[in-house]
């Protein structure tokens, strides 16, 4: 198992939090040593460039032609810091002229180097013979006729001592500022989580029995009450599914119980009337009755099943809508020949007729729509099916199964899209059969993305509006690119 598998969301986040801040703290003091170091540097250079300049002043030759040092700087307070400086005099061809006595006769840098304090003031640090480290300042001085190479050294010891002290601060301060910015950001992580901590526990009690509660959110516009927003869709739509799965269940267990007693009544009745071949005759035909009834819902439960499994607009097919219609009118032409019903097709379209979806599923919903207008036609009679474009950012087409049967009972609109639901009006009841047929062409329907309904203003029959998503014509289109 990884290590950060086993930490939890806010130990991590205040682990990142921490080590971040510690190298930026590193960075930090790495940067602020280096200028402090460089603005002391500085410092020094300066001190001793003032001090070669007051040194120059105070050298003289007596009357031996000794370079002496007057004794009397003490008393000049911009001076007195001469008493640690390391100083020592050449001529140009080496000959030490001058040598102060804090350098207890170590020599203060060797020979004369080429070029050195001609004109400028050079810098540059040397070890003593001693292992001490100098920072010394070389300048050349005209007297008394002669040029003078003055060193002025200043010691290091004092300034890296100081620069160590400067370090072992950093060292402390650091640990120390990140000890508490860990459990500063323990708290305020702490502090970030707890709606999420508080969702995990209202999470953990939903189950099956109460998918009806909901996540608390407290922050919609945050990270946590987006999250929660998204958990509480996602928890509406297993609802939805769960109830969905229970009336489908309770619906199919119904509907499958009444036939299945019905055919065990008629075996019962036919045993006990004895072995006449009438009554078994008899009994057989009522039980394939009831076994096609049987098949019908059963094939009723499979095509809604496959609908709601399909995802919406999954399949993206174009088609010619007369082509579909044509095909679903050849497969119902027996049907309509035995009631004796005829279908018109009514094309406003100017041949636009295309639409966009899943073909299989689409002619499931038109064969039930159209095969329920043709149950409930009367003999004589014609289904007319009209087309008709509505323009727009998304074009649709709108398809019109009207049939001159009793029409839809007011009320019932909108219930007979329910699943077994029939009709207990008179003139609809004989004809009436599982009631899924209307629910599996809403389904595909509204999965395809459009709409079905029946028109509620028609005095006589009933008109089943159905509207799909129109697409262009390939063949065209192409066309048209030529």
């Amino acid at each position: 198992m990884r290590l950060g598998a086993r930490w939890t969301l806010r130990t991590r986040l205040t682990l990142w939090y921490v080590a971040v801040l510690a190298l930026l703290l590193l960075v930090y003091a790495t940067l602020v040593f280096v200028f402090q170091y460089a603005v002391l540097t500085r410092q020094i250079f300066h001190d001793e460039v003032q001090d070669i300049i007051t040194v120059e002043g105070l050298l003289y030759f007596d009357q031996r032609g000794t370079l002496q040092l007057r004794q009397d700087y003490y008393s000049r307070p911009q001076s007195h810091l001469l008493v640690d400086r390391y100083m020592e005099v050449r001529d140009l061809s080496g000959d030490v002229l001058y040598r102060s006595p804090t350098l207890n006769g170590m020599p203060l840098g060797g020979p004369n180097r080429k070029g050195e304090g001609d004109g400028t003031f050079n810098e540059r640090i040397i070890r003593l013979d001693d292992g001490s480290h100098v920072f010394t300042i070389s300048h050349i001085h005209g007297m008394g006729g002669r040029d003078l190479l003055i060193r002025l050294g200043y010691s290091l010891g004092p300034l890296r001592t100081r620069m160590e002290q400067f370090f072992l601060l950093l060292l402390f301060a650091v640990p120390v500022t990140l000890g508490i910015a860990w459990l500063a950001g323990q708290a305020i992580a702490r502090r970030a989580l707890r709606p999420l901590e508080k969702m995990t526990e209202r999470a953990t009690g939903i189950t099956a029995r109460n998918l009806h509660d909901r996540l608390v959110i407290e922050n919609p516009n945050d990270e946590l009450g987006q999250m929660a927003q998204v958990f509480n869709h996602l928890l509406q739509r297993l609802e939805e599914s769960f109830r969905q799965l229970q009336r489908f269940t309770a619906d199919a267990a119904h509907e499958l119980r009444t036939p299945l007693a019905s055919l065990r009544t008629i075996g019962e009745v036919a045993l006990s009337k004895g072995n006449d071949p009438e009554v078994y005759k008899e009994a057989l035909g009522d039980i394939l009755e009831e076994t096609s009834r049987l098949n019908e819902t059963i094939d009723g439960l499979i095509l809604l099943s496959r609908a709601e499994a399909t995802a919406p607009r999954g399949s993206q097919e174009i088609f010619s809508a007369n082509d579909l219609i044509d095909e679903v009118l050849n497969f119902l032409s027996v049907v309509m020949d035995e009631r004796n019903v005829k279908a018109v097709q009514e094309n406003t379209t100017n041949g636009v007729t295309m639409l966009q979806g899943d073909r299989g599923l689409l002619r499931i919903a038109f064969v039930n729509l159209i095969h329920n207008a043709v149950k409930f036609s009367p003999a004589n009679s014609t289904i007319r099916i009209s087309y008709s474009p509505i323009s727009g950012d998304d074009p649709e087409m709108q398809i019109a199964i009207q049939d001159e049967g009793p029409g839809i009972a007011p009320g019932e609109h909108e219930r007979i899209f329910e699943r077994f639901f029939t009709s207990s009006a008179h003139a609809t009841a004989m004809n009436s059969g599982a009631g899924l047929g209307l629910s599996i062409a809403k389904l595909v329907i509204e999965r395809a993305g459009g709409t079905i309904y029946f028109d509620r203003n028609r005095p006589v029959g009933a008109r089943c509006v159905v509207t799909l998503h129109a697409a262009d014509d390939p063949a065209k289109s192409r066309a048209a690119q030529i």
